[in-house]
């Protein structure tokens, strides 16, 4: 289980493919404090740990993970937003994040506020997933609170620290984005679905 607080900027160093899959070596100042085995959230991805050496780590993307993430876009000098597990003695900072992605979106804008950043994302809501105004959103792994939505659209503001300190410095028009909805208003989505059954 994650936050959506990001700890670090990883950066990709090396792209191996592997028949479907992709091996991705990050460069972060916490890789060397990772351990073999460990989950990772990756922009929100969480991945297994498989090496590490000096300030750098590997993962594996498989075949799934690359249809349903933007993690197959990633390039050589790419910044990835890195979150390690809660621990279980941890403040909850953020929200309930799994590091499953739900699906991806596409910036449809981008505005400076002078002062903070606004994002406006849109979505394919034919795949049952929703947003609501003042609700949670992971974005890249980052837990963000939604400022206004439609549906198949929301917005998010970007305060300078996380617009500096994450990969929303390199977030322009076009860019797709991995979106994890909030885990509380998928199991209601649930519920609602089974009671008009």
């Amino acid at each position: 289980m994650f936050t959506g607080i990001i700890e670090a900027l990883g950066e990709i160093v090396n792209i191996e493919k592997d028949r479907e899959n992709i091996t991705f070596t990050v460069k972060s100042a916490i890789s060397h404090e990772l351990k073999i085995d460990q989950s990772l959230a990756h922009n929100g991805v969480c991945l297994t740990v498989t090496k590490i050496e000096g300030d750098e780590h590997q993962v594996v993307a498989i075949y799934e993970t690359l249809q349903k993430t933007n993690l197959g876009k990633l390039e050589k000098g790419s910044l990835v937003n890195l979150e390690r597990c809660m621990p279980a003695h941890g403040r909850f900072d953020g929200h309930i994040v799994q590091g499953h992605v739900d699906q991806i979106g596409t910036c449809i804008a981008k505005a400076d506020e002078q002062g903070s950043y606004r994002f406006t994302f849109e979505y394919d809501p034919n795949k049952g997933n929703f947003t609501v105004e003042k609700g949670s959103i992971t974005i890249n792994g980052t837990s963000l609170t939604v400022v206004d939505d439609t549906e198949g659209q929301f917005s998010v503001a970007i305060i300078p620290y996380t617009y500096e300190h994450t990969n929303f410095k390199q977030i322009e028009v076009g860019t797709t984005v991995n979106l994890e909805f909030d885990i509380l208003g998928k199991y209601m989505q649930k519920m609602m679905e089974r009671m008009k059954k």
